[in-house]
């Protein structure tokens, strides 16, 4: 399991996480004042989160998942009521009546009469149809929430990652327009110059205005975006989102941000993150390989299959309102009653016991064609089920192919990223030189920068979208672990 949750009470157990530490970055020490404020800023703005820390915060504080928590323990209950069926059924009555006598001929009211009686009464099933299929009902819903709620536990994983990513992928969408931004600008004002003193036309200004009123409403958009990202992480946590994170120092481009000028003989050659070793897919396996392991051990597959075998349960009890059953009854009685002689109205008090064990046999004869009725409906509910369960099944068939080809896919776009980024860095460079000497115009610059930011940032994206679709793949087959979370977790820094 993913999360080793010990519900009792409230506390819960993180076994992964015991062992694991979460690193945090100290405080940065900024004169101040007021050395309270200076801590309480600190703590608020240069707080550092990683992604096992929020996915520990999302355990605790996800709705969803707390919902799924909940069901999976009332599901529990499921076994126990369907025992209880089977169980003997223990009832104990008490009654006390007290009545008044009037003799209409005398015109009299004679002492008030009491009587009191209590009855203890067993009921031991000893073959019913219907409450063998009940007890194997409960049994069954309680391995469905058990199902459902592994499930969840995966489905966690997957949330948390994707938005922690989604949050990254924002970041880095934001300081390339930033970075664009300022490269752009250097540009707008190198046109001008050249403007001035006669070595360009006005042309080039006006194309590198252009390029810079466009950049000003793409960091706009990625500003907003970058906030609706990091709400909906949030949502998911419960913890204010300050910073997080990144994926590695080069999955940043942070290079871009330290030489806002981009010459290559300074910048650093992008660093390949290694997304196969973390994922850990074996290599070995085909997506046929795949599939089918999803379709055996999936967990939305097996919470359809018991599903199903509920649903054919339920047509059982169904067809066992026809059915006769029979039951052990044992009961012990008492009664006290006070009565009165009506010939010369004397008092008689009368106390009595009785034990009584029965072997009761009850055959169902006519039900005014209710039992057919719902025979009909649940055979009906049964073969809904059943195509339910088609239906997951190819719907996890679909979706673990779709992961396991943009792993695979996306293993090759990043290498090919890697190579475009370092291409593009190239171009701008050989463009940059060739507007210096006039053998290029300021367009062909504007758009080899363009190009090297759209590749850096596709870049990015591949490699958050490779991981994912890898534990995507994984949660399919049922084997996403603890491991797979702390290696993704691990590249992080």
């Amino acid at each position: 399991m993913l999360i080793a949750l010990a519900f009792a009470g409230s506390v819960a157990s993180l076994s992964v996480f015991a062992q694991g530490s979460v690193s945090t970055v100290p405080p940065s020490t900024v004169s101040t004042s007021n050395p309270a404020t200076q801590v309480k800023q600190n703590n608020l703005n240069t707080e550092v989160l990683d992604l096992l820390s929020l996915y520990r915060e999302a355990a605790f504080n996800d709705p969803t998942f707390n919902a799924a928590k909940y069901s999976y323990m009332a599901g529990k209950e499921k076994r126990w009521q369907g025992l209880s069926v089977l169980a003997p059924q223990v009832v104990a009555t008490g009654s006390e009546t007290k009545s008044d006598v009037f003799n209409a001929r005398l015109g009299t009211r004679s002492n008030d009469l009491m009587s009191r009686a209590w009855t203890v009464k067993l009921t031991q099933p000893l073959f019913s149809w219907d409450k063998w299929a009940q007890f194997r009902q409960g049994d069954l819903n309680a391995n469905i929430s058990e199902a459902q709620f592994a499930a969840a536990e995966q489905d966690l994983v997957i949330r948390v990652t994707e938005a922690y990513f989604n949050v990254l992928n924002a970041e880095d969408s934001l300081n390339l327009s930033r970075n664009k931004k300022a490269l752009i600008a250097e540009q707008l004002e190198q046109a001008k110059r050249n403007f001035e003193v006669g070595t360009s036309t006005i042309t080039d200004t006006h194309e590198a205005q252009s390029r810079y009123d466009l950049v000003v409403a793409q960091e706009l958009a990625a500003e907003a975006d970058l906030t609706i990202k990091r709400g909906a992480l949030e949502q998911i946590t419960g913890k204010q989102i300050t910073q997080l994170r990144s994926l590695s120092n080069t999955a940043k481009i942070d290079a871009v941000a330290k030489d806002r000028k981009v010459k290559l003989k300074k910048g650093e050659k992008p660093t390949p993150v290694n997304v196969q070793q973390v994922v850990a897919v074996q290599p070995g396996q085909t997506i046929q390989d795949w599939v089918k392991q999803a379709e055996d051990v999936s967990y939305s597959i097996i919470a359809s299959k018991l599903t199903y075998e509920v649903a054919t349960k339920e047509t059982q009890r169904a067809y066992a309102g026809h059915a006769p059953y029979v039951d052990f009854i044992s009961q012990r009685g008492y009664s006290d009653s006070e009565n009165t002689l009506s010939s010369d109205g004397t008092m008689l008090n009368t106390r009595s016991y009785s034990t009584q064990a029965i072997i009761q046999l009850t055959v169902p004869l006519f039900s005014g064609g209710y039992n057919q009725s719902v025979v009909r409906e649940k055979s009906a509910l049964a073969n809904k089920a059943l195509a339910d369960l088609e239906n997951t099944r190819r719907s996890v068939a679909q979706t673990t192919r779709q992961a396991y080809l943009g792993f695979n896919n996306g293993l090759a776009q990043v290498k090919a990223y890697e190579a475009a980024e370092i291409s593009a860095l190239s171009a701008l460079e050989s463009n940059k030189l060739g507007y210096e000497v006039g053998v290029r115009i300021n367009i062909d610059v504007l758009n080899a920068q363009d190009t090297l930011f759209t590749t850096r940032r596709d870049l990015a994206k591949a490699r958050y979208d490779t991981i994912l679709n890898g534990l995507k793949l994984k949660a399919q087959a049922a084997v996403l672990s603890d491991e797979d979370l702390q290696a993704v977790n691990a590249l992080l820094k």
